[in-house]
């Protein structure tokens, strides 16, 4: 596993040992955190059109998906997971679904294609 990975996750259950919330970062929990975290991302871009929703400030941004990746992060550990690895193994299956000569250029599900 990644050096800095680890860093990034000891840090984080330092953060959250330190303030005794390991009690509710059950798995429910955790995956509802993602969600509204993911929720406020989306709002930094409601209601702009495309050019506007370029320019949002790029802190907001980056403390949105600290927060989204933080969650992700914590529930990964949680269950013994390696993020690099479940998102290779994603990559994989999504090669298959989606293959280029078929996937290029259009954003049709898997089963549209």
């Amino acid at each position: 596993m990644d050096t800095k990975y680890k860093e990034t996750i000891s840090q984080l259950l330092k953060f959250r040992d330190e303030r005794d919330w390991q009690q509710f970062h059950d798995s429910k929990n955790l995956a509802l955190a993602i969600s509204i975290e993911a929720s406020e991302l989306n709002e930094l871009f409601l209601w702009k059109e495309k050019p506007e929703s370029e320019s949002v400030s790029i802190e907001k941004i980056k403390e949105e998906l600290a927060d989204i990746l933080s969650f992700a992060f914590l529930l990964a550990d949680k269950h013994h997971l390696d993020p690099f690895e479940i998102i290779s193994e994603k990559i994989k299956k999504n090669n298959e679904k989606y293959p280029v000569d078929k996937a290029k250029g259009k954003a049709d599900k898997y089963t549209d294609l």
